[in-house]
């Protein structure tokens, strides 16, 4: 039996031997492709490698973080001054998941600045924390709509104030705080940095978990309710609640050699309570690359929100404009260093 056990595994070493010495790599001269041949076989090499495409990862991630720095200081300066210095950081983290009929693009915003100048108390200049997340499925792999469900969290780091007033603050975290959170469609082509999403349901929670805030009825909530000596006999409500429609675009997109367009717009109406009354909240940024860690910013918020109220004020003829709601408009410009990981 040991002999036959020998015998059998000089047998399998010499066929195996030999299906090696059968197959051979060669090489046109004429064309230079090169092929493997095998028996009876013959494979192009060439033409695998040329047609060979990689699965293109799941997954797409964005970590960008950055800081921008103005400064402006005076020295025996005749016309007059005051020193001052500015800084914004902000930062950006985006996990992005597409396979298939399936999508799913989550990102977090962070920005937050501060300027110092002489004389004054260290003031805010920017403050704003977001959340968004969409889920989305097609149903036909050459469709651009997506069946999709998207969440929307946003607020800010800190109190803000009415400067030069800073004992009593007019907003802080989650004072306000904006939830929303929807089904309905995207449109989301293949290959270009835009996106369109419709949904005609879209809860929209609105928190103001300030009890001094809650109680003047801020952002929209209902207000405490005093008796006739001005007691607080109710509190005022931290939260409330609306069911409406929501428009959303998204689009980026290089206009020349290292500048770049960002647009956001987000459009709200809610059913019940003042349809036809239109929440807006449009970002346009443009980006100027200097180099990998050099960037420059110009960028515009405008807001229109039905529920913020602005204080009454008198106008120089005498006439007296009440609580009401308002366009408020921001505008940034600023350099400075980027990191990419």
């Amino acid at each position: 039996m040991r002999i036959f056990a020998i015998l059998f595994f000089f047998m399998s070493l010499t066929l195996a031997q030999a299906q090696d010495d059968d197959e051979h790599v060669y090489t046109n001269p004429t064309t230079k492709e090169v092929f493997l041949i095998s028996g009876r076989d013959t494979v192009n090499l060439t033409k695998i490698i040329k047609e060979y495409k990689p699965i293109p990862p799941r997954w797409k991630r964005v970590n960008k973080i950055g800081m921008n720095i103005s400064e402006i200081a005076f020295v025996n300066w005749s016309a007059g001054g005051n020193n001052s210095i500015s800084g914004l950081g902000n930062a950006k983290f985006e996990r992005n998941y597409k396979y298939e009929k399936v999508q799913w693009n989550n990102e977090m915003i962070m920005r937050y600045g501060l300027n110092v100048q002489e004389g004054q108390k260290i003031r805010k200049t920017e403050d704003a924390f977001a959340i968004n997340s969409t889920l989305g499925f097609r149903m036909e792999d050459l469709s651009n709509w997506y069946f999709s469900a998207k969440a929307n969290f946003n607020t800010q780091f800190s109190n803000g104030y009415k400067y030069p007033n800073t004992d009593d603050p007019i907003s802080g975290f989650m004072a306000p705080g904006y939830f929303l959170f929807g089904f309905g469609s995207e449109f989301s082509p293949e290959d270009k940095d835009l996106t369109l999403y419709i949904s005609p349901i879209t809860q929209k929670s609105t928190f103001v978990l300030n009890q001094d805030l809650a109680d003047q009825g801020a952002f929209g909530v209902e207000k405490a309710v005093y008796d006739a000596n001005g007691v607080k006999i109710k509190d005022g409500k931290n939260a409330i609640t609306e069911i409406g429609i929501l428009i959303t675009n998204s689009y980026q997109t290089k206009v020349y050699e290292n500048m770049f367009l960002s647009n956001r717009l987000t459009l709200y109406s809610d059913y019940l309570n003042s349809f036809g009354n239109i929440d807006i909240n449009w970002l346009i940024d443009v980006e100027f690359k200097v180099n990998d860690y050099v960037v420059a910013n110009v960028g515009t918020q405008l807001i229109y929100d039905n529920d913020i109220k602005f204080e009454e004020f008198e106008t120089t003829t005498g006439e007296t404009i009440g609580y009401s709601p308002r366009i408020q408009f921001k505008q940034s410009l600023g350099i400075g260093v980027i990191y990419n990981f």
